[in-house]
């Protein structure tokens, strides 16, 4: 109510969370056009609640699939993210049905796109849009056989099975090297990181 009342809500604002939605409030979210962010694992991991999503679909909200941050979300694995809103909504309804692998891929491509207002350039592969494609190594026990793939990407693929990465027609990461980035470098300032954040926080001891 507060944010209606600033003139906030409207297709421009992209909701975070949205955890503790009440009837009237996805109702009045629907009728304003706006758009919707779900950041599942991180609100698991700090206990905040699990947004309706289904609720919020079946009022037409366009939703998409975030990650939050690293402090509250540590892996930031867009797969396992799928995974866990395909599964965390059917056991808080007791039905198998919510949330189908179909529905869940979707927020994870074109629903963040919908979120974004760049449903035109990206989110799906069609012509005219940007070239944004991932390659996953599917020669893998966990991934096989294949029977039904838009399941298996979302039940079962990681992060770590993606081996190119193509954006806007460039290709960024080619058989699981990072061509634009000097990874080794990054790693080392991290450990480095790591290390003071350990002994500054009083866990060193445990690095």
């Amino acid at each position: 109510d507060h944010l209606e009342n600033l003139g906030l809500l409207s297709s421009s604002l992209i909701a975070c969370h949205c955890v503790w939605l009440t009837e009237e409030e996805m109702d009045l979210l629907a009728r304003r056009g706006v758009r919707v962010v779900h950041n599942l694992e991180s609100n698991l991991k700090l206990a905040s609640g699990v947004a309706p999503v289904p609720e919020l679909l079946s009022r037409g909200v366009v939703v998409g699939l975030g990650t939050d941050g690293c402090a509250s979300n540590n892996n930031l694995d867009l797969f396992q993210e799928m995974d866990f809103v395909a599964k965390v909504h059917k056991a808080k309804r007791l039905d198998p049905t919510v949330m189908p692998a179909q529905t869940v891929l979707e927020m994870a491509t074109l629903g963040g796109a919908r979120v974004l207002g760049m449903e035109k350039e990206i989110g799906s592969l069609e012509v005219g849009k940007k070239a944004d494609v991932i390659v996953l190594d599917m020669n893998k026990p966990h991934l096989q056989p294949v029977y039904n793939i838009v399941s298996q990407l979302v039940y079962s693929a990681t992060g770590a099975d993606v081996r190119e990465v193509i954006i806007d027609g460039k290709i960024i990461m080619e058989n699981r090297k990072l061509l634009t980035l000097d990874e080794e470098e990054i790693l080392r300032k991290a450990m480095e990181w790591g290390v003071k954040i350990g002994e500054k926080s009083g866990f060193g001891s445990e690095l």
